[in-house]
């Protein structure tokens, strides 16, 4: 931390302003229960705390020091440029994301009336808009390593395959034979159990889709509620790599076999990663912080 904040120290005007900016990190990088408030940055007890030296000259470091969150973010960018590790090049991309919630009165920072596309209208809000630049090298290295996984595909994304044939998993999950319990087809039923000890019949099957075959090396999974309408919120579409248990190169295959009741095991433990990261999400500060801070805590990740 003491090498990395160094190298912002030219941008600050004295010693109280480059030591604001180190606790400012220290906070955001240190595991606390609530870093969005500007008492839990500092390490101060909640509320109570709210009055202390050390938090008092947090707030005023962000809030009121006459430094630039400008030239800062410049040179966090130029630092990135220069590490080989980060450094963009040709075969990268920028993605764009966006991600909001409601939010009443207009008090914090940023609100206003604003379009949030998973609401699907515009209403009084607070929205992020994030850029993240990759290069896809841990895809690769991913299949480099021909690590076992299951991942899922978004219902409408299109892939190649002859005119006759499915071009999106959603086309694939249409094609396969059955409607309803009465008449599966292609589909097999999977007991679902849930913490709260209730269990729900969910229908799964392993459809084609161009390069994806139950006999192939890439698997296509399809699993849902009810096979005759395929719900959006309650349909997996899911790409895997585990050999089907029947696949002719299932008893050579580096991964064990896995049938259609292990693949969906395996997709449920995706809430369980996705609470951990946002958690981590959370402890780094990415996002909007609640309390009236500047511009820099407000809408920089670091």
């Amino acid at each position: 931390m003491a090498e990395y904040t160094a190298r912002f120290d030219d941008l600050f005007a004295d010693l109280a302003q480059r030591r604001g900016f180190r606790d400012y990190l220290t906070g955001l990088l240190t595991p606390r229960d609530r870093n969005k408030t500007i008492t839990c940055l500092a390490g101060a007890e909640p509320v109570v705390g709210a009055g202390g030296t050390v938090v008092q000259r947090l707030q005023f470091f962000l809030s009121e020091s006459s430094w630039d969150a400008d030239r800062v973010n410049d040179r966090r960018l130029q630092m990135l440029c220069t590490q080989e590790t980060t450094a963009p090049h040709d075969g990268g991309v920028i993605v764009i994301d966006d991600s909001g919630d409601r939010k009443d009165g207009t008090i914090t920072a940023h609100v206003g009336r604003q379009w949030l596309g998973r609401l699907g209208n515009t209403d009084s809000r607070i929205v992020t808009v994030t850029t993240v630049w990759t290069d896809g090298h841990v895809y690769f290295a991913l299949r480099e390593a021909d690590l076992p996984y299951v991942v899922a595909l978004k219902p409408h994304r299109g892939t190649w395959a002859r005119a006759d044939q499915p071009h999106t998993p959603i086309d694939a999950a249409r094609a396969l034979t059955g409607t309803d319990p009465d008449h599966p087809g292609d589909w097999t039923p999977v007991e679902r159990h849930f913490r709260d000890g209730h269990t729900e019949t969910w229908w799964t099957a392993d459809a084609r889709l161009g390069g994806y075959d139950p006999d192939s090396p890439c698997r296509l999974v399809v699993a849902t509620t009810d096979p005759g309408t395929l719900p959006e919120k309650a349909t997996w579409y899911l790409a895997t790599n585990l050999p089907h248990p029947d696949a002719p190169h299932a008893a050579t295959s580096q991964h064990p076999p896995a049938d259609l009741a292990e693949i969906v095991r395996l997709y449920r433990l995706r809430p369980w990663i996705e609470q951990s990261y946002k958690q981590i999400k959370d402890e780094l500060g990415w996002g909007f912080q609640s309390a009236p801070t500047g511009p820099s805590a407000a809408t920089r990740p670091w």
